[in-house]
């Protein structure tokens, strides 16, 4: 039986390089066309290339990855990926970072098994706790630097001069609302939200 080695890179962005991940996959070494990469966030498991990967495998092949967070970063996802490669479809799992998670010398015999089911376990959940933590660390530096005064998001456009009047002749139907911010050299939705937000404002 034909024994082929895949590999798989997944990046959470375009912008994010997937080099180093590429060089460990080169120097396992697996064939340059056998490599898989999704550039998308790892919250789940619809991802272009990694459906084609799990469509391509077959029983006695290898697929390799840098480490486990490559398949996701959520615990159950992890687990449930694993079980469907290597006991659904037969394939053996090496991880590159974790000698450990590796089929091929540990999935053979029950003490194997169980330690390399065990890692994963660990692992899986080290990996899904420390993106809530990233999370939560990113939520508690926006918050401190809203405090601070710092402000995120797009800067506003300053209301220029001659709104009121082109407002004015915008309600009373003279205008609509494409031609005043025409005039006022905005978008349309600028227009309006300043329209809105001065109603709200003149109510309080």
């Amino acid at each position: 039986m034909t024994q082929n080695i895949y590999g798989y890179v997944r990046v959470s962005t375009k912008d994010q390089c997937e080099d180093r991940q590429m060089i460990a996959l080169w120097q396992f070494p697996v064939p340059e066309n056998n490599i898989f990469i999704d550039k998308l966030s790892g919250k789940d498991f619809n991802r272009p290339q990694y459906i084609r990967l799990m469509r391509k495998i077959k029983p006695g092949d290898i697929l390799v990855v840098k480490s486990i967070d490559r398949l996701g970063r959520n615990y159950e996802e992890i687990q449930n990926q694993w079980r469907l490669i290597t006991k659904e479809k037969g394939v053996d799992i090496v991880v590159i970072d974790m000698p450990l998670l590796n089929t091929r010398n540990s999935g053979k015999d029950l003490t194997g098994t169980f330690i390399s089911d065990l890692v994963l376990q660990i692992l899986s959940y080290v990996a899904q706790t420390e993106r809530e933590n990233i999370k939560q660390r990113q939520k508690e530096g926006i918050e401190a630097a809203k405090k601070r005064g710092v402000r995120f998001g797009r800067p506003k456009i300053p209301m220029p001069e001659g709104f009121e009047q082109i407002k004015e002749a915008w309600e009373s139907g003279k205008i609509v609302s494409r031609e005043a911010a025409r005039q006022l050299g905005v978008s349309q939705d600028t227009f309006l939200r300043w329209a809105h937000d001065q109603e709200v404002s003149d109510c309080v």
